[in-house]
């Protein structure tokens, strides 16, 4: 049984001190791709070196994550579609919006957002989407941007059946990650309600920790973990999920199965 692990910073520094251990847990885990998501241009480097040092199974994106659209978010996106325009990257992501830490650069995260979904147009790639506390409105922009063939995450899913439904209808899986696992995460209320074939797994590791490593540092070794709360909520097996999942995954990334 393996699985796919759809959104990881596992470039991030807080792994830096075990790091081999960790993609050791990894591998032990039954993990068999990690893509990891860009956030600045200050990450590019770590998540190429990643990529390079763990072929095969540390697979990068590319894209500017809201929290970190300033005033030069112009500069920092023309760095990136450099990188895109030189080599291939699995997804644009991870992209969006933020309306959790500071609303001050709301506007500029929505043209940021929507030139880096005209990027996944203009090369045919998914979108890996970021919509803390923005469910409705990073949902309105992607419908406005839609051209019928547009696809992607919504990454960290965490909203209402009625919203799941609405990203659905437009092709988008749900990723769904360590809030599964949590008493009060409100999707006990929604898997239920969605098939298979429109979810996939994610950790976001260092953070969002499933039970009982809630509050640590999180891992895409956990995987399995979130797996087993979505069979429980579907009322089937763990191995079923982590298959269906991996095929979402594989066939939204357009990978070749190892």
């Amino acid at each position: 049984m393996t699985y796919i692990e759809t959104h990881a910073h596992i470039y991030s520094s807080k792994f830096d001190s075990d790091r081999d251990q960790v993609i050791q847990d990894i591998r032990d885990a039954g993990i068999e791709r990690v893509y990891m998501p860009n956030v600045d241009v200050e990450t590019i480097s770590a998540m190429l070196d990643c990529e390079e040092k763990y072929p095969g199974l540390c697979i990068p994106m590319m894209g500017l994550h809201p929290c970190d659209v300033k005033e030069d978010f112009r500069g920092q996106l023309a760095i990136m579609e450099d990188w895109l325009n030189k080599r291939q990257f699995a997804a644009v992501g991870e992209i969006g919006l933020d309306l959790y830490w500071d609303k001050t650069f709301f506007e500029q995260q929505k043209e940021a957002l929507r030139i880096q979904i005209n990027w996944a147009k203009e090369r045919d790639l998914p979108i890996v989407l970021h919509c803390r506390e923005s469910m409705d409105e990073t949902i309105a922009i992607v419908r406005e941007e839609h051209d019928g063939k547009l696809k992607g995450i919504f990454h960290c899913f965490n909203g209402n059946l009625d919203q799941a439904k609405q990203i659905i209808e437009m092709g988008f899986l749900l990723g769904i990650g360590g809030v599964a696992t949590f008493k009060n995460g409100g999707l006990d209320k929604v898997i239920p309600e969605v098939s298979l074939e429109h979810l996939v797994l994610e950790t976001d590791a260092p953070y969002l920790a499933p039970v009982p490593f809630r509050g640590k540092r999180n891992s895409p070794a956990y995987l399995p973990i979130i797996a087993e709360k979505i069979g429980d909520y579907l009322q089937i097996s763990k191995e079923e999920v982590a298959l269906k999942t991996k095929q979402n995954a594989l066939n939204l990334f357009r990978e070749i199965e190892s």
